[in-house]
């Protein structure tokens, strides 16, 4: 067994946390085992004073690090799965997905207790497409302004007055402990996440089988699955952050149930169906969801948003 692993991330305090616990877990299961910690800034971490949407390109959080990889300077990298391309480069893989955290997200505010209480023309930060495109179909009279930074600085520029409410992943504020004087779950069948939101992925070289070996005790089958049928969807749709895309997955058995949208990020028109199937065929199920959402009238959606950002 080898006697070091070096872990790439990114510098955030919820990275860092991810990236420390999944070094935690492997001293534990390895004793004697140094492990330590390649903060790297990414391309995403960077480029804070522009929307996301609007800085074009796929991979912003996570290109970067897979150079790490794949140049030997880390035998693993942690990410937030939302956050890595549907397709992987040469010679890296995804293998392993730990249990999974609450995929949903959460609406934080100091004074409101939800969405509904929220008076017309309130504020609300996010600078996801796909958060807008659903708080507009549930709330059109709200006033949605892009929120860029870490968790930690979204959520401070929340109790500072910045802004009536935020719009974060619940995942990434249990992680850090976070929370605001009022919070409330946004869920289905109202409010989808993002393909693969909650999860962590593991990646590592394709040509280094002594590290797939040793992390093959993190990965969880049910979450594996469900962020398979996800990732699944977005990858036939050729996803990014430019088009507001979002899907849910839930295991019941051994059946797996697959709720996926696309949203029009100029009229915030919805496309979205459903699928029930095998969960041995995750990644199946979800590019079959994501042709019958094209055929809804998505297709004319992407096609209109990738040409103009190619």
């Amino acid at each position: 067994m080898r006697e070091k692993i070096v872990i790439a991330t990114r510098g955030s305090k919820l990275a860092l946390w991810q990236a420390n616990h999944v070094a935690a877990r492997l001293r534990e299961t390895y004793p004697g085992l140094t492990v330590s910690l390649l903060p790297i800034k990414t391309k995403g971490d960077i480029i804070l004073d522009v929307p996301l949407a609007k800085v074009g390109g796929k991979g912003l959080f996570v290109k970067e690090i897979e150079e790490a990889l794949l140049d030997g300077r880390a035998d693993l990298a942690v990410h937030s799965m939302k956050d890595v391309p549907a397709e992987q480069p040469e010679g890296l893989v995804v293998g392993v997905i730990p249990e999974r955290q609450d995929p949903c997200d959460r609406l934080l505010s100091v004074a409101y207790a939800s969405l509904a209480a929220l008076p017309a023309g309130a504020t609300v930060g996010t600078s996801s497409l796909r958060r807008k495109a659903q708080l507009l179909a549930l709330r059109p009279d709200l006033s949605i302004i892009d929120l860029r930074g870490n968790l930690d600085t979204r959520v401070g520029k929340l109790i500072d007055g910045q802004f009536d409410a935020i719009i974060v992943a619940a995942a990434g504020l249990n992680r850090l402990g976070l929370s605001a004087p009022q919070s409330v779950r946004l869920g289905p069948p109202d409010f989808l996440p993002a393909a693969a939101q909650g999860a962590l992925g593991l990646e590592y070289r394709l040509d280094d089988p002594e590290t797939a070996a040793m992390l093959a005790f993190f990965d969880h089958a049910e979450s594996h699955d469900t962020v398979a049928a996800e990732r699944g969807f977005l990858a036939r749709l050729e996803g990014g952050c430019q088009v507001p895309i979002a899907a849910h997955a839930v295991i019941d058995g051994e059946t797996l149930y697959l709720d996926g949208l696309v949203a029009d990020p100029e009229t915030g028109k919805t496309y979205r169906d459903a699928i029930a199937g095998p969960r041995a065929k995750a990644d199946t199920l979800g590019r079959t969801l994501a042709d019958a959402v094209l055929a809804l009238g998505a297709k004319t959606v992407l096609d209109a948003v990738y040409s103009s950002v190619s």
